[in-house]
């Protein structure tokens, strides 16, 4: 989503990187440019004019310390002004009362119902007994949509369906849940097309019935400026708490990030970054500062990678590594964790790369897809003896079941190999040193698809090496294109 402004942001920072000292003229032409970048990211042109103040003042307040260049002080005004913008620090949700009530609002389409699946199925993993509650009476399809998304995840969904009045409805729901003893309680309410009278009513009549611990507005941030004026609304009329953007993983501009907590007085608590219900992240804001100048989020990737493989998981694998024993089986596991974390996609949003270079995720998507297929071709005994794919009739057969050339497949292996007998040579410990070496190893698939890196167990690659190879495949890929283009004009 921020790719633009990434980009914007970055060039002007190389230029200051090169100067000598920080001098009103210098900052002043920097500074123009960063108001364009944040303009063009449809940022609010009241909070751009504010920040761009305050980033020139301190600027010019600010005593260079001996140990960084002026480059990296306006860098690290910068990266600490945007943290503030969006907010000090991650608000967690409130849970209060018995049980503790969260009242989902928003527009149609804005991802109302989705969000709400995806929050009670973070919840249910934190150990609350959570019950979601269908109160959009005016399409059975959202009722639907719920009670599919409980079904699941195993979450309970209370429904009425026929049943006109939701502040009725929002009565029985929590005489079920006390009942069954639900901790949580999510109301899924209704959306229109417009913030209007009859909608206001409808929700305030929910609110004053029930006392929700929190009232957080689903917006969608593609809608950009629109969304904020939405926020705005919602607040006004209800008194939000808290506002989950979704839709972050897409190509808009992303100033709804930007100006939300400015102008609604109202942190951002959720992000929604793709469709899958695990695809759901608190909002950090000086996460996300770093992510948007380029820096990359290495404590959230260390968060997930936590999340999905246990320490005993990593040893194991670690110990498989360096002794050499690690087969196919593994290497499918490896594949397994990449997803479970979203893909190389999501890894590379949230490494410190160039958005040029995080555009090569869908070409290493591909290729580890087709190293994938070459191994489900594989028998289960190829599979844990890697060494006897040697054998010429045994790739062939490998390259018929998988639908690919006898060479890619044996390109594959051989490089799977080399890794193999690689990481045999180090100690423990050593796997530190894979990312640099991954980038003379080509990956293991076609395209370049490489190891997922962070997923090697403790100790994971170097993540400049990581940079580094990433940055030879892009060149690698511009010479190729240039050479095509060569061969036509002939």
């Amino acid at each position: 989503m921020f790719d633009n402004l990434t980009t914007r942001l970055q060039d002007t920072f190389r230029d200051m990187t090169g100067r000598g000292s920080l001098t009103e003229k210098n900052i002043e032409d920097a500074m123009a440019d960063v108001r364009r970048a944040l303009l063009e990211a449809d940022v609010n042109y009241d909070i751009t004019k504010q920040f761009i103040e305050d980033v020139s003042e301190e600027c010019l307040g600010s005593k260079v310390l001996r140990s960084v260049t002026p480059g990296q002080q306006f860098v690290k005004v910068v990266s600490d002004r945007l943290g503030e913008l969006m907010g000090a620090a991650n608000e967690p949700l409130v849970l209060e009362g018995s049980p503790s009530i969260i009242m989902m609002v928003g527009l149609h389409g804005s991802g109302k119902t989705t969000s709400t699946g995806k929050l009670a199925a973070r919840l249910t993993k934190d150990g609350k007994r959570v019950l979601m509650v269908a109160m959009d009476v005016h399409r059975p399809a959202a009722i639907d949509q719920l009670e599919t998304l409980g079904s699941d995840q195993e979450i309970d969904v209370f429904s009425d369906r026929g049943n006109q009045d939701i502040t009725n409805i929002a009565e029985k729901a929590l005489s079920f849940a006390k009942l069954h003893r639900h901790q949580v309680v999510i109301f899924d309410t209704a959306g229109r097309l417009q913030v209007d009278e009859p909608l206001v009513r409808e929700l305030e009549s929910v609110k004053n019935k029930t006392n929700p611990a929190e009232i957080l507005l689903v917006a969608d941030a593609a809608l950009g400026q629109e969304a904020v004026s939405v926020a705005t609304h919602f607040n006004d009329a209800l008194g939000l708490s808290g506002i989950i953007l979704t839709k972050m993983d897409g190509d808009a501009r992303g100033g709804a990030a930007l100006s939300m907590r400015k102008v609604t007085g109202q942190p951002i608590k959720f992000i929604g970054v793709g469709e899958k219900v695990t695809d759901f992240e608190p909002f950090h804001p000086d996460r996300m500062a770093r992510r948007i100048l380029g820096m990359g989020d290495i404590v959230g990737i260390v968060e997930q990678a936590e999340e999905i493989i246990s320490e005993e998981e990593a040893k194991d694998l670690e110990s498989r590594l360096v002794s050499a024993k690690f087969d196919f089986n593994d290497f499918i596991k490896q594949l397994d964790l990449l997803s479970k974390f979203g893909g190389m996609g999501k890894l590379f949003e949230m490494l410190p790369l160039p958005p040029a270079i995080k555009k090569l995720a869908g070409a290493n998507e591909g290729a580890l897809k087709q190293a994938r297929a070459m191994v489900q071709s594989m028998t289960p005994f190829e599979r844990k003896n890697p060494p006897i794919m040697n054998d010429v009739t045994r790739r062939k057969r490998v390259s018929r079941g998988c639908g690919l050339g006898f060479e890619e497949v044996t390109g594959m292996m051989q490089r799977f190999e080399k890794m193999r007998q690689m990481m045999a040579k180090m100690g423990p410990g050593g796997l530190k040193q894979l990312a640099g070496t991954l980038e003379s190893l080509g990956g293991l698939g076609g395209a370049g698809g490489g190891m997922p890196p962070g997923m090697m167990g403790p100790g994971g690659p170097n993540l400049s090496g990581f940079q580094r190879g990433a940055a030879k495949q892009a060149s690698q890929k511009e010479k190729k294109a240039k050479r095509k283009k060569g061969r036509r004009r002939r």
